[in-house]
């Protein structure tokens, strides 16, 4: 039976086109918020990560009331590598807002997320975003959004789309842009009419999917899901379906429904509605909470295998301990085991090394957020360069694949072709209208983007749009160039010094400070050439008169470059890696012993001639 007192949505998108923004709105006009109270813009973007980076990074769900019905809303992140985050929301609702920026168009990210809703079977309501923009070009993006349904063989039904055109930003809709409308109501309108409420039976055995997990000091670990079908009370005992085993006569602490930005306490949950409940231990996503007597299971949730990996060392640098709270082996397996209990796109292998962890994700930003949150958390460690996936089919070897999608200046085009071929890209099309851009698609080994991202922003200024998407898997390309330049390393412990930075202006960029304390094998620069060259950064003048002491006041030496965290990984090299702590971010050699290196590169190159 359909409970039409609900409405479950989910709001999805390719990066930067408007969902949270458009979810503030629908909070204010919905009188989630009183009269002339201030709120922040992109408030349910609550992360300090997800304010700085302007992106959404974990689902979140909220709730409003319109016209005595509740709505559920999920705002799901729109970049590629939080994918298991759109998939796992996908699983709450009954229709989907897609929504689309009126110039930019359908993107990559769009394709994915839509292809993931329409094999949901959700109806779509296609929302055209910012439709203030002086460069809009309404029709022809909804035309563009019709060839990419037919694309994804959509059925005729899902063909059916209702449009709606918004500037989320103002909190206005339009069913037809002359219509003069000045609010969101048109919206509620359609979620109303076009999307149904939820299959849902009270009556029926207890069906509870945990699709999501939070936590509070107070009460412990919270699931958050869909209650298919029965009922959930405070007074009962329930059980717990797990993914190996069934254990009943459990009962809740708390349970809560969803209003605006608030989890509200109660005594009763109902079928059909996105609530959350406390007091269960040991629980985990994709676990449902059934009757107690015959308890029914519903499938657990699936998500695409992850394609990049990283390796997770505990801290061994002569810094070691000095700035972080937690670095022994079990603080950072405890904090990984705990990530992977909310993140379901991640996995975390114990390696040969007991003080060594393999972590697999999705992508480079995904693993730099969880690279970076630990960081803030207090936590030190180290971590290798991200290395892709492989797997094996008759014998042979495939890697994953991507599609690259590039929006650059039209003087820009042969620079770049030239080192996405280098990296084994194929341009399968160009498109150049004629305003002095130019969009260039590529099918590329995913291995041939680790590291590119920092330089494709180079080349162009920062003028250039890179987007990706995965492609699949195909068999392996063979060696793909990397960074093309060396290292400068540190041969000994001590403090950079000014003397012994001037003797380097030429031989590359710095990446320290004068006065900074490096030691024996930590990189300290980028040399301007290929090899890497190991110096003396902390040499100090020999004086022998006065005026020797003041000579080398004229040189003016250039500001240490300074990267980000994402730049470090991108960075470095097969033999180096990241040391990570609360205050610094460093690069070292793998093995920080110089002659050991040496004796290892020697190895490895009579092993390449055998």
């Amino acid at each position: 039976m359909r409970k039409n007192s609900f409405r479950n949505i989910a709001i999805i998108a390719h990066v930067d086109h408007g969902k949270t923004t458009l979810v503030d709105g629908m909070l204010k006009e919905s009188g989630t918020f009183k009269a002339h109270q201030e709120i922040e813009d992109r408030v349910m973007d609550s992360m300090d990560l997800e304010k700085e980076r302007g992106i959404t990074i974990t689902a979140k769900n909220t709730a409003v009331i319109y016209k005595d019905i509740k709505i559920n809303i999920m705002d799901t992140p729109g970049h590629a590598d939080f994918g298991g985050e759109v998939e796992r929301s996908l699983n709450l609702v009954d229709g989907a807002l897609l929504l689309v920026d009126s110039s930019e168009g359908p993107l990559p990210q769009t394709r994915f997320v839509l292809k993931k809703a329409l094999e949901q079977n959700l109806p779509i309501i296609l929302v055209i975003n910012k439709i203030d923009r002086a460069d809009a070009r309404i029709d022809e993006v909804v035309n563009e959004v019709y060839d990419l349904f037919i694309d994804l063989d959509a059925t005729d039904e899902q063909i059916e789309f209702p449009i709606l055109y918004t500037n989320a930003k103002k909190g206005i809709a339009h069913e037809d842009l002359s219509d003069g409308s000045n609010n969101l109501e048109p919206l509620f309108k359609t979620i109303l009419e076009r999307i149904e409420g939820p299959i849902a039976d009270d009556s029926k055995g207890t069906q509870f999917l945990i699709t999501n997990l939070d936590y509070d000091s107070y009460v412990g670990q919270i699931a958050i899901g869909r209650l298919n079908n029965g009922t959930l009370t405070m007074s009962d005992s329930y059980a717990l379906c797990g993914s190996d085993k069934t254990s009943r006569n459990h009962k809740f602490s708390a349970l809560y429904t969803f209003k605006g930005l608030q989890k509200i306490k109660v005594d009763h949950l109902e079928a059909g509605d996105i609530i959350a409940v406390a007091g269960l231990e040991g629980i985990k996503i994709g676990d449902t909470i059934a009757n107690n007597e015959n308890p029914d299971s519903l499938p657990r949730i699936e998500v695409d295998e992850p394609t990049v990996s990283m390796l997770f060392y505990v801290n061994n640098s002569p810094f070691a301990g000095k700035e972080g709270k937690y670095l022994t082996t079990r603080h950072i397996e405890e904090r990984l085991q705990k990530e992977i209990l909310s993140n379901v796109s991640l996995q975390v292998r114990k390696t040969e090394r007991t003080d060594v962890f393999e972590v697999r994700g999705r992508g480079e930003l995904q693993m730099a957020v969880l690279i970076e949150t630990m960081r803030r958390e207090g936590y030190e460690f180290m971590v290798s360069k991200p290395r892709v996936i492989t797997q094996q089919e008759n014998g042979k070897t495939l890697e994953p694949m991507e599609k690259v999608f590039l929006d650059i200046p039209e003087d820009k085009v042969g620079v770049l072709t030239e080192k996405l071929s280098t990296r084994k890209g194929r341009m399968i099309n160009l498109q150049n209208p004629g305003h002095g851009r130019v969009t260039m698609e590529f099918s590329i080994p995913s291995r041939g983007l680790i590291g590119f991202r920092s330089q494709f922003m180079t080349d162009t200024q920062g003028a250039g749009i890179m987007n990706k998407l995965f492609d699949g898997y195909a068999p392996w390309f063979g060696k793909i160039p990397q960074r093309n330049t060396g290292a400068l390393v540190a041969d000994r412990n001590g403090k950079v010094t000014t003397y012994a930075c001037i003797g380097m202006v030429d031989r590359g960029e710095l990446f320290v400070n004068v006065g900074e304390e490096v030691y024996d094998g930590m990189v300290i620069g980028e040399r301007n050439r290929q090899g890497d060259l190991v110096l003396n950064i902390t040499r100090e003048k020999k004086l022998t008169n006065m005026r020797a002491s003041g000579s080398d006041n004229t040189v003016t030496l250039r500001p240490p470059k300074q990267f980000s965290l994402d730049q470090y990984i991108e960075f470095i090299a097969e033999d180096e890696l990241v040391e990570v702590t609360p205050e610094s971010i460093r690069i070292r050699k793998m093995q920080l012993d110089q002659n050991k290196r040496l004796a290892e590169q020697k190895k490895e190159k009579y092993a390449s001639l055998d």
